[in-house]
């Protein structure tokens, strides 16, 4: 198989000249243009998942060698995540090399996060069973490693520590209700209002992940309520 130039362009960003192309072409393979003769991403997600959270881990040890495991674990949740994958694969363009179906072409799908973090954690997978574990381990610190720095403020959930306050404070968990969605499917804009047991409510609006919104919302309960750590 003969790389286009754009997939050889693609690879150069990644800093990995693949042996086996196909490995590369599947990575990039949606569901919604797969076949029987054109097999998708997602066995290649499930595995490459796998090896971005023992490279991550493996890292976050080395980084900071007098942290627990209390204080790792949130570390790794954010350096993992869909939306951290999503990141990363729009820095190198990843959206632009996607072999998707007319459906979600037509529904914006190469900037939706999900299908941006999947199709991340696919590659990740072909560069391993391309080359081996240490070249996919290499490619992850390269992309990933200027994250590391700021793992533990990236670790910080507004969500979990609004959650833990009203919890001491005698409080039922904070209540997250969507007050307006609006905007194309693979860019919705929310106003989402979260509310305390006491009446105290706050909000927060923007285009994104209704998860990320909530996020918002809670941070802005939490400068209220002076609890911003």
């Amino acid at each position: 198989m003969k790389l286009s130039a754009e997939l050889a362009a693609f690879s150069a960003r990644l800093g990995h000249d693949f042996a086996d192309i196909s490995l590369l072409v599947r990575a990039l393979t949606h569901g919604s243009l797969s076949s029987a003769t054109r097999p998708d991403n997602q066995r290649l997600e499930f595995l490459g998942d796998r090896v971005l959270g023992l490279t991550i881990a493996d890292a976050l040890l080395a980084h900071d060698q007098a942290a627990t495991e209390g204080q790792l674990a949130p570390r790794l949740n954010a350096l993992v995540r869909g939306e951290t994958c999503a990141l990363i694969a729009r820095e190198i363009g990843l959206g632009e090399v996607m072999k998707l179906g007319r459906s979600e072409m037509m529904t914006g799908g190469r900037r939706k996060d999900a299908l941006l973090g999947d199709a991340m954690e696919a590659v990740i997978a072909a560069v391993y069973l391309d080359a081996g574990f240490e070249a996919a381990r290499a490619m992850i610190l390269r992309l990933w490693g200027p994250r590391l720095e700021s793992a533990e403020a990236a670790a910080f959930n507004p969500k979990t520590a609004l959650q833990e306050w009203a919890q001491a404070q005698g409080m039922g968990p904070p209540d997250y209700r969507i007050a307006e969605r609006s905007g194309p499917d693979h860019a919705p804009r929310f106003r989402i209002i979260v509310r305390l047991d006491d009446g105290r409510e706050a909000e927060a609006s923007g285009t994104g992940t209704k998860r990320n919104i909530e996020q918002a919302a809670a941070s802005a309960m939490l400068a209220q309520i002076g609890e911003i750590p």
